[in-house]
């Protein structure tokens, strides 16, 4: 199938920003994600690549098999790997990539680069959640374990775990706090640096997404 994809920028490291659940590939630019951070993409500090979901043929497909699924979402990972990150690294002359999102979109930004460590040089998830077997109706394979964060992340000894900068943005009010803490404990664990940034008087919503992605890719 076609995925569709928006691109933002004409310079500067490549970014793949992620939709939220079921959410499609100008989700970020309607919710005003790209506006915010229009100042990097215009000085060329960045170039930002929002590809399509497709939660909806994957994790939220309960119309197939939880095994089919998972492996529909693994063709999503070969498009990527394959197709959209070589193009990205083409364009903008990087040899690593960064993957970010919101909500759901902060699974596919973790679930990916924790997957391909090597291709990844920064990770930033704000409100993600970061185990997917809730969706699974109790099915769990090997396939459901290397796309489960939590669980194969704990086992991985992959150099370039240590390399990657890593930010977990959560809210004091955000459902998914508990996700965050419990990821970063696993990576503090294995003494892996990264920075869990716990918001206080705020929501799992828009407006506060709008002011952590600006201030993650000032890190840059």
């Amino acid at each position: 199938m076609d995925i569709k994809t928006l691109i933002f920028g004409h310079g500067g490291y490549p970014i793949l920003l992620f939709p939220t659940s079921m959410g499609s590939y100008y989700e970020n630019k309607d919710f005003k994600l790209i506006d915010a951070v229009a100042g990097f993409i215009n000085d060329g500090k960045v170039k930002i690549y929002c590809p399509d979901g497709i939660d909806k043929l994957s994790w939220y497909n309960k119309g197939v098999h939880p095994a089919e699924r998972v492996k529909n979402h693994i063709w999503y990972d070969k498009f990527l790997l394959e197709e959209l990150v070589p193009l990205a690294k083409h364009e903008t002359g990087c040899h690593k990539v960064i993957t970010a999102g919101c909500s759901f979109g902060g699974y596919h930004a973790a679930n990916f680069a924790f997957r391909h460590p090597w291709t990844v040089s920064h990770m930033f998830s704000m409100s993600g959640a970061f185990d997917i077997s809730g969706q699974l109706d109790g099915f769990y394979n090997d396939e459901t374990y290397f796309n489960n964060p939590v669980d194969f992340v704990p086992n991985d000894m992959n150099q370039e775990l240590w390399n990657m900068k890593i930010v977990l943005g959560t809210s004091d009010r955000d459902m998914c706090k508990g996700d965050n803490e419990r990821l970063s404990e696993i990576l503090n664990r294995k003494a892996i640096n990264h920075w869990l940034d716990v918001r206080q008087n705020a929501d799992h919503d828009w407006p506060t997404w709008r002011q952590m992605f600006p201030e993650y890719l000032a890190q840059l």
